[in-house]
């Protein structure tokens, strides 16, 4: 209908109402004070909603309207992000339901045109969509547009104007004045939440980098930032994903509420969404359930997600995912630039990381090369001498005893010198030396560990390890055995270990399945302590559909400790 005019709506009969003796909204001059009062009220404290309720409060009595309302425009502009109102008691706020989100009626009409409106009788007006069920009726409706320096923050409504009558231009003033304070209040909580926001992300980076740079595994590193974007970003799960074999993005940290099997899963190179990241472009979906271009089931359970670029110095190393549920709300244009900045921090933070791993490894390779050989040179030639001078003195030796026991003595040295020379062979393998069958990467990890243990581990097979056991299952195995051993050696003290891989178990659900157990004679799991591995070992099984847990080990009495952990194949 009409919009803001410098005289009444015809047929406007407010004269005797709106100048009634005594009434406050029927003097414009009383209202002065009390209006000043309210700009006062509102202008102290940092709390946004209760400033919202008084002036939506002040602004009915001060124009004697029944109901007052403040719809808060969202960072999009589309949509009512809040909506404050008064004069609508809590049980008819339950039976009206969903509160309006402004994306239709005369409320959506004010955001698109952000002019002000005064009609005699909304329901007459075509923008009008009507009202649910439960709703009160109204009729006279004033709205104003919430502004500060030119950007739209929201529209400031009236209705139903007590007596009958249709608001008048001195209400119109009022509320201009009362919508200029929301704005101003509006504003600076915008602000304010906008620079708790950033402190937040920038804590947040900075315990990544701090806990990426204090030391610990790969895994462990892309843990610390899968759960620390899902914690600042308010998202249901953090999710990271590295390059694959063969092509496209692998899932390789999950940090959600309930178990994920998502771990190992593949997002195909042919997904454009693929392409686009390893760009180094960032992605923003506002509904993952509907989007095929993923093609795949990785965020079909999910609504809004951000799928941002690990990438630095023009190096995308990865994707970092933030999903949100299915009915959560969409991610904010200030959310999306502090989350891609996390990740770019993120992705520095694990180029250092990982800088500093490799001059570990090449310190430790270089080591390993000195010791093999040492091993080779020093302690093979001596056994072998040591060997030849034992078989000599047994030709020499006419006492059957004597030749028996040197004999025994020799072969022994033969066998160790076989062990010496497999030990100095996995000692010079390298990472891309890795065999394929998992029962030669198992025994790999286990001659590796032999030397900085001091004593061979032993080993047991069950069943066709090489033919049962799929690949991924294969790979999370070894990373378990290599966790189980890493533990072993590092804090159990132990004198013997021994391993077994059966790939005949059946699980409690009946599915067929591959058991790894790690033995050993040491001191136990103490009853405090960090034991990020025994989690690491448990989120990687549970990933999978398995499970994971520790008991008595075969020390005398069940000293030590035994940890299992088995998934299906």
């Amino acid at each position: 209908m009409s919009a803001a005019r410098s005289s009444p709506v015809p047929g406007d009969d407010t004269g005797a109402a709106a100048r009634a003796p005594g009434g406050l909204a029927g003097e414009p001059d009383a209202r002065v004070p009390r209006l000043l009062e309210a700009v006062r009220s509102v202008g102290s404290g940092l709390e946004l909603h209760s400033k919202l309720d008084r002036i939506c409060e002040t602004a009915a009595e001060l124009t004697d309207a029944r109901y007052a309302a403040i719809g808060v425009v969202d960072e999009s502009g589309e949509g009512l992000a809040d909506f404050v109102q008064c004069g609508v008691d809590d049980g008819t706020a339950r039976r009206i339901g969903r509160r309006p989100d402004g994306h239709k009626g005369l409320l959506g009409a004010l955001i698109r045109d952000p002019d002000p409106v005064r009609l005699a009788n909304l329901t007459d007006d075509p923008r009008s969509c009507g009202f649910p069920a439960g709703h009160p009726p109204m009729h006279s409706f004033l709205g104003v547009p919430i502004t500060v320096q030119g950007e739209i923050f929201g529209n400031l409504y009236l209705t139903e104007k007590r007596g009958g009558g249709t608001f008048d231009d001195d209400d119109l003033d009022m509320l201009r004045v009362l919508a200029t304070e929301a704005g101003i209040a509006i504003g600076n909580a915008r602000l304010y939440e906008a620079a708790q926001q950033r402190e937040r992300w920038i804590d947040g980076s900075v315990a990544v980098t701090t806990a990426l740079l204090a030391g610990g595994d790969a895994e462990d590193a892309l843990q610390i930032v899968a759960e620390q974007a899902r914690r600042l970003s308010g998202s249901a799960a953090g999710i990271v994903l590295l390059p694959a074999e063969e092509g496209g993005l692998e899932v390789v940290a999950v940090a959600s509420d309930h178990p994920s099997k998502a771990l190992g899963a593949v997002v195909p190179p042919e997904s454009e969404l693929v392409t686009e990241l390893r760009d180094g472009k960032p992605v923003f979906l506002a509904d993952a359930s509907a989007d095929a271009r993923l093609r795949t089931d990785l965020t079909h359970a999910y609504g809004p997600v951000m799928m941002l670029p690990l990438q630095s110095d023009g190096q995308v190393l990865g994707a970092l995912l933030t999903p949100r549920s299915r009915d959560g709300r969409q991610f904010t244009e200030s959310e999306r630039t502090v989350a891609t900045q996390f990740a770019s921090q993120a992705a520095l933070a694990l180029m250092m990381a990982e800088s500093r791993r490799d001059r570990e490894r090449l310190a430790v390779y270089e080591d390993r090369d000195r010791i093999a050989r040492d091993l080779h040179d020093l302690v093979i030639q001596r056994l072998f001498a040591t060997g030849m001078m034992l078989e000599s003195a047994q030709r020499r030796s006419n006492v059957p005893e004597v030749r028996r026991g040197v004999g025994r003595a020799v072969d022994e040295l033969d066998v160790t010198i076989q062990e010496i020379r497999t030990a100095i062979f996995a000692l010079r393998q390298g990472p891309a030396e890795t065999p394929s069958g998992l029962r030669t990467r198992v025994l790999r990890e286990i001659n590796m560990v032999a030397v900085p243990l001091g004593f061979h581990p032993g080993h047991r097979f069950t069943g066709p390890v090489d033919t049962l056991v799929g690949e991924l299952t294969g790979k999370n195995l070894i990373a378990a055995l290599r966790e189980a051993l890493s533990n072993a050696f590092r804090h159990a003290g132990a004198s013997r270990i021994e391993v077994s891989v059966d790939a005949d178990v059946l699980l409690p659900d009946g599915r067929p399945g591959v058991r790894l157990a790690v033995a050993d004679d040491g001191v136990g799991i103490p009853d405090s302590g960090r034991r990020s591995g025994l989690k690491n070992l448990k989120r990687r099984a549970e990933s999978l559909g398995g499970a994971s847990w520790y008991g008595p080990g075969i020390g005398e009495g069940g000293g030590g400790t035994t940890v299992v952990w088995q998934v299906p194949h």
